[in-house]
């Protein structure tokens, strides 16, 4: 049983592909009951889908209670919906954010690029490694300015995900515990 209980609602966004068992946001999901965004599709993204399905989520909560954990993909998919809604909820966790420009990126989905760099309404914390194929150091840091995010660098951790062996992951928790304050 979670021992912390979240007063905001807190939404799971995975990223290209979804998180599957033993990612630490399905872990999240089943511990603390949060709530995971199911999009249309995983593999063959629609990016208006995407932004507009997250938008749907958020109204129907109160928005100033929500808070939002993007992993991967859905770091700059957060990005791009605070830019097109502008809605003012209480934070966002930024997990590995993938550099939708970089050669590394996988193929496969349209109107993700260029990276948007727009300044986040709400709080944010962004978490990046210092060796994840999908993003330089350098690059997440560039992000994390532009989105006026605080940067948490976890060392080499991969794309901090199951591969990397991030189960339950209690430091995420904790930097999603202080965006709840």
């Amino acid at each position: 049983m979670a021992s912390h209980t979240f007063k905001a609602s807190v939404l799971i966004l995975p990223g290209l592909g979804n998180s599957g068992e033993g990612h630490w946001q399905t872990r999240w999901e089943q511990e603390y009951s949060f709530i995971r965004v199911q999009q249309k599709e995983w593999e063959r993204l629609v990016f208006n889908d995407w932004i507009e399905t997250i938008d749907r989520k958020v109204v129907s909560l109160n928005t100033t209670d929500v808070l939002l954990v993007g992993h991967s993909l859905a770091c700059c998919t957060i990005a791009f919906w605070a830019k097109r809604f502008n809605r003012t909820i209480k934070g966002a966790l930024l997990v590995a954010p993938s550099d939708t420009e970089a050669e590394t990126y996988p193929p496969g989905t349209t109107g993700f690029t260029p990276m948007p760099l727009n300044k986040l309404p709400f709080p944010s914390i962004t978490v990046a490694s210092t060796n994840d194929y999908y993003v330089t150091s350098e690059r997440a840091q560039h992000f994390a300015d532009a989105w006026g995010s605080e940067l948490v660098s976890v060392g080499p951790a991969g794309h901090i995900n199951v591969a990397a062996g991030f189960g339950n992951w209690p430091q995420g928790i904790e930097l999603l515990k202080r965006l709840d304050q």
